[in-house]
Parts: structure tokens; C-alpha cells; sequence
């Protein structure tokens, strides 16, 4: 590192030091954490986009937001060039980064890292970094932060994107990287042309119905914000808009997708009036989206229809139109290809769903918890589609099948245009252009629903009743036992095997919990160690609520006959 670059990070650091006390932690979701204490952790997290960008050559994306948290915390994630989360190779440099006590040592920490990873810092070849915040009030004040930590590395530039949500940004960033153009209204108007050709490719048969009203809850945050501009290009779609954030409302209280799915009730602004309408709630950044039905009833728990479904939904859509792409009816048309469609789950998926998916003949596969690990399985197939239950998830295609669906429509656009299996290869690559396929994205996600339900003539009722969910619990440790929660004193001497459903070590848990569950009818229980804390995590189901509740209360007991602070 030369003299100036020295000199440039010495005087910029000095502006930002870190709060006492606060050590922090890169993630999935990024960094998060109470606003008031992230102004040092940001500036660094704008230095650390710099230094990735000039080892990737590539444009880097940074977002300011803490998605479904509460509106006085607020965080940061790193874009990579795919759109993609931050390369895990990257996220211990992060903590290391961020927790550095003085400007020294984070001289010292950036010079032993450059060396390391071989960049040259001479500004020889300028980098970009696309910044982007929600609507959070702390955002612009940390964006800030953030373009003062970039333009620290010589050669970096930092360009405010403004207010997006964060798969607009996450979209931008793997759109500039391939070469397209990428800023919001170029998202917007592939989002609009994409869902028009999918809504114009409806069979017109006795089974379509035409688009009723949705109603969408979007979390007084940014999500609702960009909707109302969205639902101006459609034709043929109502939205109504509801906590949009310029009612007043507060980000992500008592309203989004993370408290419908959680709390199972109906968000701020909906109620009796939405009655046989079908609705929707994104969170905070937009990253996430679940449907759900309003009950007739007084009763004000709603019918979820979550990440799982939205799931069940697109899978029984691709795998219609491979078959219809695939039928043999032209002797001209080479049907030689083999695509390969890949169903990702975690287990904490519901039983039913996973059932009904294999019963389809979908190949589904199981991943630890977390998106990184769902997103990465999923892109060893040609067509991948992962969810959770909490509305996160999307498809990704392979370039080679792609490229194998755009030569299919140049040669049936010439010997079959118009037939059955041209229009399905047709939606198939309004899917690809519908989805984002960077990360989960409420928006192009909500919109890919609104089509299959329009090309499938189903209300979200019929839609719902793909499989029945079966009656889960979950249990997490804080204190004691006795309150159906399991502290152990180390969570590590618990190790998982196949994806986080089995118990490895200590021996002859597992066996305890087959025991256990093979009493209850439909019975499936797992556990597993916190990530973040001296606890272990029990997840049951079974066909009855009081027997999921039963199951998990039985396993969480004999957790701690053998792992607890007891023993």
C-alpha cells in the first residue's frame, strides 16, 4: 500500500470511530444493529465494497437497510458481482474489519489484507459501487458513512442509486455486471414487459378468470412505496396499496410479511372489508413476500398462505409448461434436451409440502438453514427454485438452459410458431426475465403468482388447498425447560448430519428422538444448535396441533435430561 492510500484511510477513519462495547457480526442478512451505533461499521463496510470491487474487477453493490427489524435499527449488506450475497470467503475480513479498535489497527488489518489478496490500490483502474438505502430515517446519514469508507480506496466510486428496495439493488448490480442496462425504471419495465407476455400467453379457455382486485400490504416501507409507481404500468391487474408509509403508519409495526407469517394475523389496515380478497404482505425491503386469506369469521388469524405455497405454486407451473415443451409432436422439432428441475428446501419446510412435491415427481432436496446455502444448491440445476417458509426464495436458470430455450423458440418459431410448445417455451423465458434471480424479491415474485393464477384460472383458495399444512411447533431456548425451552450448557456438542434433520453427536440422541416420534401419526421432529446462542432449536410437526405440540415439548424435555445445564 503506497503513501497516499495510507495517508487517504488514516484521515477518513479518524472521522468515524467505533462505539464502545459493540461487536458485530456480518451474516446472511449483512450487519445489523441499532442505528445509532453503525456509522464506524458502515464507513468500513464501504471500504471493504472498494476492496472487493477491485479484486473482482466488477461492479459491487452496498444496501443500507435492516428488512423486516424494527424502524430504529438499521444494517448493511454487500452486493457481489452475481447479485448474489458477499462471497462467505469475505465475511470473517468483515467482522475483522468492523470490530478493529482504532484507525491503526484498521490500517494494519487493510494492509496485511491487500497484500494478502494481491490488489493494487493505485487507482490505475476505476471501480464502481452501486449504493442504495430503504426509507429508514437513519439511511441517509449511514449511506453517507458508507460513500466516505468507498471513496477511502483510491480508485473506488461510490453512485447513489437513491431509495430502492433491496432486490432492485441486488438486480442492478448482476444487470451492470452482464453488460445491460440497470437502473430502476429499466427494472420496472422488465418487470411490467415480462408479466404482460406471460398474461398475454393465457390459454383463452373456460378455466382462466379474469384479474380481480389484490390487495398488498407493504409494510410502511419501501416496498409499498414503489408499488404505487409499479402498479401504474399494468393493464389488466388492480393493486390496491395499503401501508405504503404515507399513511402514517411505522416500518414493519404490527404490519409485513415477517409479522403476517410469524404472528398469523392480519396486518395493520386489513379486516372485515377484505373478505373473499385476495392478499398479500411484503416486508420491509421487499425481499420477502407471503399471500393470505381474510376469514369470514370474527376470529382475527387469517389463513397463511406462505413461502412454501408460493413455492408448491411456481413449481407446478414450470413443470406444465416443460411437459408441454417436451411432448413429442413434430417430427421436426429436436426434443433431445433433458432439463433438470430441482425443488430446495430446509427443513423447517412443512411436512405436507415437501409430500406433495415428491408426489408430482419433483426432485426435492434438502440444504442447511439459511438462504446462502438454499441459493447455492439450487444453482447446480438447470431450473432451481428455492423458498422458505417466511416468503424468501426465487428460481434461478442455468446459462446453459437458456441458451438451449432460446434456440428451442428460434426453431419453433420457424416450424411450429403459435403451437403449444412454442407459447409454453415463450412463458418460460418471461419467467426468466419475470424473476430476479440475483435474491428473493417480493415484487417480481408477487407479480409471477398474479400471472400463474390468472394462467391457471385459480383463486387464492383453490391455490391454497394444493395440500393441507400439518400443525407445527417450534421451541427456542432462553431460560429453562419448565418453559418449554431447552438451555444447554455448550449448543456444539450437538452435530447435525443430512441437512440439519439428524443428530450425529452425542450418541443415541437421534435414536431417542425416532422413539419419540414414531407415537405420533405424521410425526417428523429435529433439532438443532443455535447459531447464536447456548440453545437448542426443536422443531415438530404431526396431523394434530396438540400432538405437534406434544412432540415438541417431549423432545425439548429429553434434550435436556442429556445436554442440559442439569446434567
Amino acid at each position: 500500500m503506497n503513501e497516499d492510500q495510507r495517508s487517504l484511510l488514516l484521515s477518513s477513519s479518524a472521522r468515524f470511530p467505533p462505539p464502545q462495547g459493540a461487536k458485530l457480526s456480518y451474516g446472511t442478512a449483512g450487519f445489523r444493529a441499532d442505528a445509532s451505533i453503525l456509522q464506524s461499521m458502515v464507513y468500513r463496510v464501504g471500504i471493504l465494497a472498494a476492496l472487493r470491487a477491485v479484486k473482482t474487477q466488477s461492479v459491487i453493490g452496498l444496501m443500507i437497510t435492516a428488512s423486516h427489524n424494527k424502524v430504529s435499527d438499521n444494517g448493511i449488506k454487500v452486493a457481489d458481482p452475481s447479485g448474489g450475497m458477499l462471497s462467505q470467503d469475505w465475511e470473517s475480513f468483515a467482522d475483522t474489519l468492523a470490530n478493529a479498535r482504532d484507525p491503526q489497527q484498521l490500517i494494519q488489518l487493510i494492509t496485511e489484507f491487500v497484500e494478502n489478496e494481491k490488489l493494487t490500490l493505485d487507482g490505475s483502474k476505476k471501480v464502481e459501487i452501486l449504493l442504495a438505502r430503504d426509507t429508514r430515517p437513519s439511511g441517509e446519514s449511514l449511506l453517507e458513512a458508507a460513500r466516505q469508507g468507498i471513496s477511502s480506496i483510491i480508485g473506488a466510486v461510490a453512485l447513489d442509486m437513491g431509495i430502492l428496495t433491496t432486490p432492485t439493488l441486488h438486480w442492478m448490480v448482476r444487470a451492470r455486471n452482464k453488460g445491460v442496462k440497470a437502473s430502476e425504471i429499466d427494472y420496472f419495465e422488465q418487470l411490467s414487459s415480462s408479466f404482460r407476455c406471460l398474461v398475454d400467453l393465457i390459454p383463452r379457455g373456460s378455466n382462466t378468470r379474469k384479474a380481480d382486485k389484490l390487495v398488498v400490504d407493504g409494510a410502511n416501507g419501501v416496498g409499498g412505496e414503489k408499488l404505487e409507481t409499479l402498479k401504474k404500468m399494468f393493464n389488466g391487474l388492480v393493486i390496491d396499496v395499503r401501508n405504503s408509509g404515507k399513511e402514517g403508519g411505522v416500518l414493519n409495526e404490527g404490519v409485513g410479511a415477517d409479522y403476517v407469517q410469524k404472528e398469523k394475523v392480519a396486518p395493520s389496515g386489513f379486516g372485515s372489508q377484505d373478505v373473499g380478497i385476495r392478499c398479500c404482505s411484503l416486508d420491509g425491503d421487499a425481499d420477502r413476500l407471503v399471500y393470505f386469506i381474510v376469514p369470514s369469521t370474527s376470529s382475527s388469524r387469517i389463513e397463511l398462505v406462505d413461502g412454501d405455497k408460493i413455492l408448491s405454486l411456481f413449481a407446478v407451473f414450470i413443470k406444465e409448461q416443460l411437459s408441454i415443451l417436451n411432448k413429442k409432436r413434430d417430427v421436426n422439432v429436436n426434443n433431445g434436451y433433458q432439463c433438470c428441475l430441482g425443488i430446495v428446501q430446509t427443513a423447517y419446510a412443512n411436512g405436507a409440502s415437501t409430500d406433495y412435491l415428491k408426489q408430482l415427481g419433483l426432485e426435492v432436496i434438502f440444504t442447511p438453514t439459511g438462504v446462502k446455502y438454499l441459493h447455492e444448491k439450487a444453482a447446480q440445476y438447470d431450473i432451481g427454485i428455492y423458498f422458505e417458509a417466511n416468503g424468501h426464495g426465487t428460481i434461478l436458470f442455468s446459462e446453459r438452459f437458456l441458451h438451449w430455450l432460446e434456440a428451442k423458440i428460434a426453431e419453433l418459431s420457424d416450424v411450429a410458431k403459435g403451437s403449444e410448445p412454442h407459447k409454453a417455451a415463450m412463458r418460460l423465458l418471461a419467467v426468466t426475465k419475470l424473476i430476479n434471480q440475483a435474491v428473493g424479491d417480493a415484487l417480481s415474485g408477487m407479480l409471477l403468482v398474479e400471472a400463474i393464477l390468472q394462467h391457471m384460472g385459480w383463486s387464492i383458495e383453490k391455490w391454497n388447498k394444493l395440500y393441507q399444512d400439518l400443525p407445527s411447533r417450534q421451541l427456542k431456548a432462553k431460560t429453562n425447560s419448565s418453559n418449554n425451552q431447552v438451555k444447554v450448557v455448550d449448543r456444539t456438542a450437538v452435530v447435525t448430519a443430512n441437512a440439519e434433520t439428524v443428530v450425529a453427536k452425542p450418541p443415541g440422541i437421534q435414536e431417542a428422538i425416532n422413539a419419540e416420534t414414531a407415537k405420533y401419526p405424521r410425526g417428523r421432529c429435529f433439532i438443532r444448535p443455535s447459531g447464536t446462542e447456548d440453545v437448542i432449536r426443536v422443531y415438530a410437526e404431526a396431523f394434530t396441533e396438540d400432538a405437534a405440540d406434544s412432540l415438541a415439548s417431549s423432545v425439548a424435555k429429553l434434550v435436556d435430561q442429556k445436554l442440559g445445564s442439569g446434567t
